[in-house]
C-alpha cells in the first residue's frame, strides 16, 4: 500500500487490499505486530527545492515478529532497486565510523593473518571507508555496491567495486571469476535485504572452505531494551537476534562460531560464520552466553515484542512534550544530522518545521536539500554559529560523542544539546 501526501495537506489514501504477509525467512504467516509507526516516507529519499511541492510517497511503517523463527520484520513495498541505487549515504563522513573500520582491519589481520595472499571482499563497501584499510596493508580487496554514485567515489580511491545486489547470482559470477574470499563481509546490510535466503545463500557459495564471515547488525535487545525505534525504517527489512541469526545461517549450512557486542549504532553484533564442514574455528563460549542473554532478556518469548508498542507510545509523548514546552518558552531548536533514524523519529512524533529551524549535516551531498516529510531544510554546520540556536538536537545519536566534541563551542552562548533516545535527555 502506498499513500501520497503534500506537506501539511491532507492524505489521500488508496483503497487498501488485504493481503497474506509470510515471513521472508521461514515463510510462516506474519500474524503479530511488533510495533507500527504509521506511515512515513522513505527515509533517505531527501528532497530537492523544486519538489517541496510535488506529491510524497508515504509507506505503512508497520514491523511483524514471526511467531515461528522471531524475526522481526518489515514488508517490502519499495525494492532495494529503487531504494539503494542512487543513494545518500556516505560511510566516510564519521570519523566515529572511520575508526571503528580500521581497528577491525587490524584486528582481523592479527587475528586471522589475513596477507597478500587472501582475498577480501566486502559486500555492501560503499565508498570504501573500510576496504581502504585492507588496501594499505597490500591486501587484495573487492567491494560490492549496488549505489553507482556511491561506488564512483570509492572505484576514485582505488577500491576496485562490482556495482552490483549481492546473492546468489551474483555470488556464483564472482564465484567463476576467482573472486572466492577468504574473508567475506558486511557492515549493516544484513537488515537492509529482502531476499535473506538469497543473500546468505550467496554467501555460502562465494566463501573459500576455510574462509570466515563477518556482518555487522543492530543487536534487536538493544533496539528493544533502548527504545530505538527511530532505526526501523524501510531500507531495513529486518530486525535481528543472535536467537534467530543462528537460524538462519544454519539453514544454509552456515555455523556461527563467534559473536562479539559492540557499542556502535546503539548497541550491535558482530558474527563470525564458517561453512559447517569448517573444522578449523571451534565454536566460542561466547555465542552460547550471548544467547543465554537473549533468552534471559526474554527474545525467546513473544510477549517479549508484543509490549514494545506500548513501550514506544510513553517515548514518543515525552519527545512531544520536550518540543511543545521548548516552543511555549521561545527556544530556538536546530538538528545536527540528517540520518535516516532522525527521519523515522521526526515523521513519527509529528515534528517538522514548526518546532524545527533546520538540520546540520557535513555531508555535501545532503546539504541544499530537505528531510522527507517534514520539509526541514539542511545546512552545513557552519550555520550553528550564525543563529545560535538554545537547543542543538542530535538526531544521530549513535555519533552523540564526537557531535558534542565537535559543537562544544554552543556552550559559549548557553547553547544545549539535546539527545531524545532512549529518552529525552538535555546536556547543558
Amino acid at each position: 500500500m502506498k499513500i501520497f501526501k503534500k506537506h501539511n495537506t491532507a492524505k489521500f489514501p488508496v483503497v487498501n487490499i488485504m493481503k497474506f504477509r509470510n515471513c521472508r525467512f521461514c515463510n510462516a504467516l506474519l500474524t503479530q505486530t511488533f510495533v507500527d509507526l504509521g506511515k512515513s516516507p522513505l527515509a533517505n529519499s531527501f528532497l530537492s527545492p523544486n519538489a517541496l511541492n510535488d506529491l510524497e510517497s508515504f509507506y505503512p511503517l508497520h514491523t511483524f515478529v514471526c511467531n515461528e523463527c522471531l524475526l522481526v520484520q518489515l514488508e517490502e513495498f519499495e525494492t532495494p532497486e529503487h531504494i539503494f541505487t542512487d543513494y545518500a549515504y556516505f560511510s566516510s563522513y564519521s570519523e566515529t565510523w572511520l575508526r571503528h573500520a580500521e581497528d577491525y582491519v587490524n584486528m582481523m589481520i592479527g587475528r586471522f593473518g589475513f596477507d597478500q595472499d587472501s582475498q577480501i571482499v566486502e559486500i555492501a563497501s560503499n565508498d570504501g571507508y573500510l576496504l581502504q584499510y585492507f588496501k594499505k596493508r597490500g591486501i587484495p580487496i573487492l567491494g560490492v555496491e549496488p549505489a553507482a554514485n556511491v561506488a564512483k567515489i570509492a572505484e576514485e580511491r582505488g577500491i576496485p567495486t562490482v556495482i552490483k545486489f549481492f546473492g546468489v547470482e551474483t555470488a556464483k559470477k564472482l564465484a567463476f571469476a576467482g573472486k572466492q574470499a577468504d574473508l567475506l563481509l558486511g557492515n549493516n546490510v544484513l537488515a537492509h535485504v529482502p531476499n535473506l535466503n538469497d543473500f546468505v545463500a550467496g554467501m555460502k557459495i562465494l566463501l573459500k572452505p576455510q574462509g570466515i564471515i563477518t556482518m555487522e547488525f543492530p543487536h534487536l535487545l538493544q533496539l528493544i531494551r533502548q527504545n530505538q525505534f527511530d532505526t526501523i525504517y524501510h531500507e531495513h527489512f529486518s530486525y535481528f537476534s543472535l536467537i534467530t541469526a543462528q537460524k538462519i545461517f544454519s539453514s544454509h549450512e552456515l555455523v556461527i562460531f563467534d559473536v562479539e557486542e559492540l557499542p556502535t549504532h546503539g548497541g550491535s553484533l558482530r558474527i563470525y560464520a564458517k561453512h559447517t564442514e569448517n573444522n578449523m574455528f571451534p565454536i566460542n563460549q561466547s555465542v552460547n552466553i550471548l544467547v543465554q542473554k537473549e533468552e534471559r532478556f526474554g527474545l525467546a518469548n513473544i510477549s517479549t515484542y508484543t509490549n514494545f508498542q506500548e513501550q514506544i507510545n510513553r517515548v514518543k509523548q515525552d519527545i512531544r512534550d520536550f518540543f511543545i514546552t521548548a516552543k511555549n518558552a521561545g527556544k530556538k531548536i536546530v538538528c545536527y544530522g540528517a540520518p535516516a533514524k532522525g527521519n523515522t523519529l521526526l515523521n513519527y512524533c509529528g515534528i517538522g518545521s514548526d518546532f524545527v529551524d533546520y538540520t546540520v549535516d557535513r555531508s555535501p551531498h545532503k546539504q541544499g536539500l530537505y528531510l522527507p516529510g517534514t520539509h526541514i531544510p539542511i545546512k552545513s554546520p557552519e550555520k550553528i554559529r550564525e543563529n545560535k540556536p538554545d537547543y542543538l538536537l542530535i538526531l544521530a545519536w549513535n555519533l552523540k560523542d564526537e557531535i558534542m566534541m565537535q559543537m562544544d563551542y554552543i556552550r559559549n552562548w548557553g547553547g544545549k544539546f539535546v539527545v531524545l533516545i532512549p529518552e529525552v535527555k538535555v546536556y547543558p
